[in-house]
């Protein structure tokens, strides 16, 4: 089994080269041994190109040698035809042996179909190998698919005391900084790596953050802020071209632009999140604010919590989240700032 294991980790390592590029399909890798020797390996690069598993066998340059082989993938290949045909005529077409696949697809659409393929002509399936890991690989797919709704990241950032921000008079405007810049570029990249980031409308009244990712390289977020009686000014910086945006209201539908206004019929997160798995968002980081975060919380739909401690003190102000769970794990980063890690499972 150990050396089944060496395989699917480097389909894992080589799946998380599709990170950001690839939803909302899941990342996947995949490499075809021959003789105890990798003849070929891939991953799925990004959303409607080659999968994984073509991708490794364009690889092999005498296709002869896929006669035998044995294919490690690090999820149930697809039966179906999408975007690309299906992966599993292809193993099957080129007669491989055997196929080791790290977790099973539970997207119904799959869901134990490749596998059944794949007996019923003979290749000799193995399963759930490094599974944790491979289903850790795509959690926001697999939570997406299972849950009916985006795997939720919570993220603050809160002084030493226990306050998010400080009171603010109507005229403050402008982000009250309790991270280093270093944490600022590492917020940045969490971001890239979301399909859409959330806020609630005082955020973007206090704050008025752009909730782009300019401080890395990476693709903008969906961003999607919650303003119930559309309050807002239009000169807000969510309404940029640079990204689309979402307004979840109770007044109106209306579509300007890259600006799309959502009516619901309550402001709270099982609806918001509703509407999102509707619209095929498999994740969804929610940066603020206080309220927003524990409304999360309360209703116990999220999956992970960031929780950013500056070495700073205000005293007075609006109190940070509470989360009454002991975090997973904690870090120090940059010159002033400690990263403590929250895992609802």
């Amino acid at each position: 089994m150990e050396h089944h294991e060496i395989f699917m980790q480097r389909c894992i390592d080589l799946a998380y080269l599709g990170q950001g590029n690839v939803r909302p399909n899941p990342m996947v890798g995949c490499v075809i041994v021959k003789d105890s020797e990798i003849i070929g390996e891939g991953y799925h690069e990004v959303f409607g190109g080659l999968h994984a598993e073509i991708q490794a066998i364009n690889a092999v340059e005498d296709k002869s040698e896929l006669h035998g082989a044995t294919v490690y993938i690090s999820l149930e290949p697809c039966v179906h035809h999408g975007k690309t045909p299906p992966c599993v005529d292809a193993l099957i077409e080129n007669k491989v042996a055997t196929v080791v696949i790290g977790t099973r697809d539970t997207n119904p659409i799959v869901g134990g179909k490749g596998i059944e393929r794949l007996a019923r002509a003979g290749i000799t399936v193995i399963e759930e190998v490094l599974p944790e890991e491979c289903r850790n690989l795509n959690k926001r797919f697999f939570t997406f698919h299972e849950k009916r709704r985006p795997y939720v990241i919570l993220k603050w950032a809160q002084t030493l005391d226990g306050f998010l921000d400080k009171d603010r008079t109507m005229k403050e405007v402008g982000i009250n900084w309790i991270s280093s810049p270093e944490t600022k570029v590492l917020v940045h990249k969490w971001r890239s790596e979301e399909q859409s980031i959330l806020v609630g409308r005082n955020t973007i009244a206090n704050d008025n953050p752009s909730l782009t990712v300019r401080e890395v390289s990476g693709t903008n977020p969906l961003r999607i802020v919650i303003d119930s009686q559309l309050q807002l000014s239009k000169n807000v910086a969510i309404f940029s071209d640079d990204s689309p945006t979402l307004v979840f209201n109770r007044i109106k539908n209306e579509t300007k632009g890259n600006v799309e206004w959502i009516k619901i019929h309550e402001t709270s997160t099982k609806a918001i999140l509703d509407e999102l798995y509707k619209r095929n968002i498999q994740s969804v980081l929610v940066e603020g604010g206080s309220r927003t975060l524990q409304y999360f919380i309360i209703d116990n739909v999220w999956d992970e919590a960031r929780v950013i401690v500056g070495n700073v003190r205000f005293h007075e102000g609006v109190k940070a989240p509470v989360i009454n769970r002991v975090p997973v794990s904690s870090h120090p980063f940059g010159d002033k700032d400690t990263i403590y890690y929250y895992s609802r499972r």
